[in-house]
Order: C-alpha cells, then structure tokens, then sequence
C-alpha cells in the first residue's frame, strides 16, 4: 500500500468558509492529493469525495465510512461532468488549476452550494513553481469563470507570505441567488 503524503493542516481559507456548506452535504475535494481537506470536512460531519490521479496520499482513508475515493485523470480529455456525481453541498479546490474543468465544477454544485478555490496566480514565478501561465490564474480569473452562475461571497488575490511565499487567487462563491447566511 503506498505511504499517505505527511499530512499538512488544512488551508485557512478553506477553514474560514468551511462552516457555510451545509450541514450534512457531501463535499468534493477535486484534486485531493493527501486530503487535508477531505479530513476537515469528514471531521464536520460531511460526506467526502475526494478525486486524484494519485490517490496514494489518502490511500488510508480507502474503505472508510462516508468517504469516497476516485481515481481520475481530470485532465485527460473533455468532461461534460465530474466523475463522483453531482450535486455537491461543497466544492474544494487548492494548488489545482486546469481551466476546461470550470464549467463542470460549476454544475456540479447543488443550489446553495459553495465553492472554495484556492490556486496560484500570474507574479508566482518569481517565487518558484507554478511558474508556467498554464498553471496560474490571470487577474480576476476566478471571478470571471462564475460570473453570471455563481454569486461572490469573498475573493482576494495578492501576494501571501504564509505557509510560503506565492502569489494567488482565492475565492468563496455560492450557486444560487439567495444571500448565504454568514
């Protein structure tokens, strides 16, 4: 059985925001890697489905209750919709940036559901990898690419010191129209 990645502590944007996605409904964490955020929001009660081509760093959450693990490559071909269903309470993407895929994480997102992304952005390269512009977000990207479907409960983007120097893009969204309680 492969060795889980060691596990690092959850990205404080994504535990900012994680207390708005229903209580109860499943989360997708896209791009799992050792599942930090999969473990804080089976920790809350969420069920968990995590996708990775790798899925070696949560190979110890295999089996368990309430957590789904997928094996995909997400950026092998055209995707109409995200292996795992659809219909999440609560999308989680950090570190992970493959644009054809925004169309379906929109429209795998119950009504009501929140999606918290997290990546780099255009300036990294200075800091190290991502460095090529495949991998990082162009100004107010992430703004653009839930324009019209999504309505905006936080964005930042800027320079960020913790837990290294990077350069990136956050953002908290939820589908729908009615205001989110917050």
């Amino acid at each position: 059985m492969p060795t889980p990645h060691p596990l690092s502590p959850p990205s404080p944007w994504v535990e900012r925001f994680a207390p708005l996605v229903r209580a109860g409904g499943g989360v997708l964490d896209l791009a799992c890697g050792g599942g930090r955020h999969l473990r804080l929001f089976r920790s809350r009660g969420h069920p968990v489905t995590g996708i990775d081509r790798d899925l070696g760093g949560v190979a110890d959450l295999e089996g368990s209750a309430g957590v789904a693990l997928l094996q995909a490559d997400l950026e092998g071909g055209p995707l109409d919709s995200l292996p795992g269903g659809g219909g999440f309470a609560g999308i989680v993407v950090t570190n992970y940036l493959h644009r054809p895929l925004f169309p379906a994480i929109l429209a795998a997102l119950e009504p009501g559901g929140l999606l918290i992304y997290e990546t780099f952005a255009d300036g990294n390269a200075r800091f190290g990898r991502p460095s090529s512009p495949d991998f990082l977000l162009r100004p107010g990207e992430l703004l653009e690419a839930v324009r019209g479907t999504l309505q905006v409960v936080a964005f930042e983007q800027g320079e960020v010191a913790v837990p290294k120097p990077a350069v990136v893009q956050r953002l908290c969204a939820v589908a729908g129209q009615e205001p989110l309680r917050i």
